[in-house]
């Protein structure tokens, strides 16, 4: 337990568990065939559709919707794993109001896109209870190390597997899933979806996975590849940036990415949440811890960026989420320090100017209340792998034979479906290795 688990005036219960529930409920409801058949009816099915190219998957977008709308889900489901085998969640999760319903042509054309996301989500749903599609291809008897059971590490272990090689996932959390299961917020994957996409992606075959198994603790780069003939390094960012501000220690005070996976496991009316919460940082983890803050009964809770709304990497989309539940947005403030004897009680902020020189303090300050504070500036990599550098701190050169995708890796944003599309990408190279 946290020490802000054990901090006075942080307290479980605050909502009874019937306004819980309802908090916590599914986001968006999943449509239903006839809502599907009219969402897929607006879609022009163009031929250079740009919803492909925005897609960091590359799913054909318009031919699973016109299966969809041509009563065909289980071949729309198809079409869709055949690109993302966690469509899925992706589903769920993905911001497609930045990326795919963003390039849709209906919304250049009437700020109204077809709804790519939930039709995603209506496919998958429904083959999904049908049992897996795929089938192994003859065996190889080549075996290949995943680390990490991420969205990267499932992507590359199916894909593998699929092909026919051996696989074995080590994890170092109790389940596998990753920031599926234990990073985001809990009423995007309700009804513990994570675990249940993870157990039919493993009817495949052949993947094997080891929970409690960390590299650098249990195994080590130079034991896997000496066991196995080729690595894959799916690791995420599981160190935290820390806010370097007097105070950062104080009860009250924790990282936003462990509230998020307690949330995701506890019995949410044993959580305990304050009164007054104030999460620093501008991203979706902050977003997430600031919303279900609410959601779980806090009176005041306030998100304070450093930078201007439109420098956010939390799309406007959630941004007006947070908004709507009740979250106060402040920007250009950073935090000077934690305020408190025994226990956090006000965090002390100075306005910023963000122009040609960069960031800079201004003379005005102002302070919140606080009984907790959640951090959530960034991730870092936690411990680099032997024989690997890094770039602007992520993986940049690997040894013979290891490869690497996801977060812990440059190349695009830390969503989902990027770590999808890496570890798909990286199985198809390792696989051309190993049989050339």
């Amino acid at each position: 337990m946290s020490n802000s688990q054990l901090t006075p005036g942080i307290v479980p219960g605050r909502l009874p568990a019937d306004t819980l529930a309802c908090n916590f409920a599914d986001a968006l409801a999943p449509l239903d065939a006839h809502e599907a058949a009219v969402a897929a009816d607006r879609c022009y099915f163009c031929h250079d559709a740009p919803c492909i190219t925005a897609c960091p998957t590359a799913i054909d977008i318009p031919l699973f919707i016109r299966q969809i709308a041509t009563g065909t889900p289980d071949a729309a489901a198809r079409t869709i794993w055949d690109q993302n085998i966690l469509g899925g969640m992706c589903a769920r999760v993905c911001p497609t109001e930045t990326l795919c319903e963003q390039a849709c042509v209906r919304e250049a054309a009437e700020s109204k896109p077809v709804e790519i996301g939930r039709l995603q989500r209506f496919a998958t749903d429904l083959a999904m209870k049908k049992g897996h599609p795929y089938r192994r291809a003859a065996p190889t008897a080549k075996k290949v190390a995943v680390v990490g059971s991420g969205p990267s590490g499932l992507a590359c272990a199916h894909r593998l597997a699929m092909k026919g090689h051996e696989v074995v996932v080590y994890e170092r959390r109790a389940k596998p899933g990753g920031l599926n299961e234990y990073g985001i917020a809990a009423y995007k994957a309700t009804n513990g979806f994570a675990q249940a996409e993870v157990d039919w992606l493993l009817q495949i075959g052949g993947i094997t996975i080891r929970n409690g198994q960390e590299l650098g603790r249990d195994v080590t780069l130079d034991s896997l590849r000496a066991a196995y003939d080729a690595v894959y390094l799916g690791i995420g960012l599981g160190g935290v940036n820390a806010l370097r501000v007097p105070g950062e220690d104080l009860p009250g005070v924790r990282d936003a990415v462990d509230f998020i996976a307690d949330l995701r496991q506890a019995d949410l009316s044993t959580l305990p949440v304050g009164r007054n919460v104030v999460v620093i940082g501008g991203g979706m983890t902050a977003v997430d811890a600031a919303v279900q803050s609410k959601l779980m009964g806090a009176e005041n809770v306030t998100m304070v960026y450093r930078r201007g709304r439109d420098r956010m990497s939390a799309s406007g989309y959630e941004q007006d989420h947070a908004a709507q539940a009740g979250v106060k947005l402040v920007f250009n403030a950073t935090p000077l320090r934690i305020l408190g004897k025994d226990r956090a009680e006000a965090v002390e902020f100075a306005y910023t100017l963000d122009g040609p020189d960069g960031l800079q303090q201004g003379g005005e300050r102002f302070s919140l209340a606080a009984d907790q504070v959640f951090k959530a500036i960034g991730q870092s990599l936690a411990g680099v792998p032997p024989g690997t550098t890094l770039h602007a701190g992520k993986i940049a050169s690997l040894p013979a034979r290891v490869w690497a995708g996801g977060d812990c890796t440059g190349g695009g944003e830390d969503l989902t479906v990027t770590a999808v599309a890496q570890g798909r990408d990286a199985a198809e190279a390792i696989h051309a290795t190993l049989t050339a």
